[in-house]
């Protein structure tokens, strides 16, 4: 229903109030330059879930509304059949976005002052939900081992004290692409019980694991690490709807959700947005056929990266298990900071996310969005190839 020619199809945004590409210009400083930074697809999304969006549309009344009982089924049923997690209905809260969510969490579950652990490099936003609030963050990094990221499981039993209240997970991780294990899982949730730490485990892009991969939920590990979690998903990143400002969180625990209800309330920003809520339904009930198209598009996106990293002396990476992210490590060009910035950006006019965003030690390395069709992630390739042609490594841009 959603073949590969659905995604080839290039949409000009353009004048749409776009970050993506309207703002490009903005955050570069230069007009001609390839947007493939901010976590935003330019593929149309589900006609099933524009259907349903205009179709309300067409009611001419734009009032103060509610998430009926019909919303959150419809992801308890989603997260059913996607990823056999069971889950109920009265579990789950409404938030305005994941980095929101992020934010509520932080203000919820500590005080300031307390300390809340990230691993990093990781997505800029779990910094500001943390110091904006007067929090301390922690950093566990992941180790690079075996061409794989993983937990220092060692090293986070060891920062753990009094003050440690909190650990944000990235769970498919942004920007290393990792999708956690269940042994994994299970190690990091036997730490978690054994010093009481509460676990936000931002799920955001879950269904995007790849190649028929699960992506186990931690709360589903134990009784006792489903009291301590509180998991967030959003279609925004699925179903490229992140405008449209609705996701959700669910948490067993009633405490955990009845703090996480009291911060929401008080910023009052619990109401939501009509067409937030009839695109999520409308996702969850009838956009499998339109996500299986997408991951399959993103497998082969990714296999145009493997081509390409293969025989480029320049540029390496570790194939992402979920998102259409891929973190880029150019440490073999010997380029890092602003140089890579200025050859990237500047010289080869491809708009990639600094590594530093994510966190220090990641100097060599950029963030590259393959939510895109395929003939622009190779206009990318070929523009960066000639942008390292005149260093002593002359690449083939044949």
């Amino acid at each position: 229903m959603y073949s590969s020619s659905f995604f080839d199809e290039i949409v000009d945004r353009r004048g749409t109030s776009c970050v993506k590409h309207d703002l490009s210009n903005e955050v570069f400083g230069l007009p001609d330059v390839l947007p493939m930074w901010v976590a935003d697809m330019d593929f149309r999304v589900a006609r099933e879930i524009s259907t349903a969006v205009k179709a309300r549309a067409e009611h001419d009344i734009y009032g103060y509304a509610f998430q009926p009982q019909s919303f959150y089924q419809s992801a308890v049923d989603w997260v059913q059949r996607r990823h056999h997690w069971t889950i109920q209905p009265e579990w789950l809260s409404f938030s305005p976005g994941i980095v929101p969510a992020l934010n509520i969490c932080v203000q919820a579950y500590t005080d300031p002052a307390d300390k809340v652990i990230i691993q990093t490099p990781v997505y800029p936003p779990f910094y500001s939900a943390i110091k904006d609030h007067g929090r301390e963050i922690v950093d566990n990094p992941l180790v690079k081992r075996d061409s794989s990221y993983e937990i220092d499981f060692d090293h986070l039993e060891k920062i753990i004290d009094r003050q440690t209240k909190m650990l944000i997970l990235c769970h498919p991780h942004n920007p290393v692409g990792r999708v956690w294990t269940r042994q994994e899982l299970e190690q990091l949730a036997a730490i978690c019980v054994r010093h009481r730490l509460i676990v936000v485990c931002d799920m955001v892009h879950s269904d995007l694991a790849l190649d028929h991969q699960p992506c186990p939920s931690l709360a589903g590990i134990s009784p006792e690490i489903d009291a301590l979690t509180v998991s967030l998903i959003a279609p925004s990143k699925t179903f490229n709807v992140a405008g449209l400002g609705t996701s959700l969180i669910f948490t067993s625990n009633p405490v955990l959700k009845a703090k996480f209800k009291k911060v929401c309330d008080s910023l009052h920003v619990g109401s939501g947005n009509i067409f937030g809520t009839v695109a999520l339904e409308a996702a969850y009930r009838h956009g499998d056929a339109w996500l299986n198209g997408l991951l399959e598009y993103i497998n082969a996106n990714f296999d145009i990266l493997d081509e390409w990293t293969a025989r480029a002396p320049y540029v390496q990476y570790i194939r992402s298990q979920g998102t259409y992210l891929a973190w880029l490590d150019f440490s073999p060009s010997g380029l890092s900071g602003n140089e890579l910035y200025d050859t990237i950006i500047r010289k080869a006019r491809v708009g990639l996310n600094k590594g530093l965003e994510f966190g220090t030690g990641s100097a060599s390395f950029m963030r590259m969005n393959l939510g895109c069709p395929a003939s622009i992630v190779r206009q990318a390739i070929r523009r960066i190839d000639e942008s390292f042609s005149s260093f002593k490594f002359r690449v083939d841009v044949s």
